[in-house]
């Protein structure tokens, strides 16, 4: 089993290029998507979100991990169901 570390409060994942969030400059978020759809989760680089380094859908009832450098910047295609927050792993 995985333990995280929780180093932020969550929140939901803005749904737009402009409002993306780093989520505290963290390297590694938790995504949580409770609702029974599925959403598809861009991460880009912190510059407008103009430079979109990778898509996945995230499944309706799942929670992952992503690992992202510091500056770059999470936005899901619509709606306020995947939450977010900065996590770290601990030993």
């Amino acid at each position: 089993m995985t333990r995280i570390l929780v180093k932020g409060s969550e929140a939901a994942v803005p749904a737009t290029v402009g409002a993306a969030s780093s989520f505290s400059e963290a390297t590694v978020v938790r995504l949580a998507n409770a609702s029974t759809t599925d959403y598809v989760i861009t991460i880009a680089e912190n510059n407008g979100g103009s430079a979109t380094i990778g898509t996945f859908t995230m499944l309706a009832n799942t929670s992952e991990l992503v690992e992202k450098n510091p500056t770059d910047v999470v936005f899901v295609n619509a709606g306020t169901d995947v939450k977010g927050t900065k996590v770290g792993f601990t030993n």
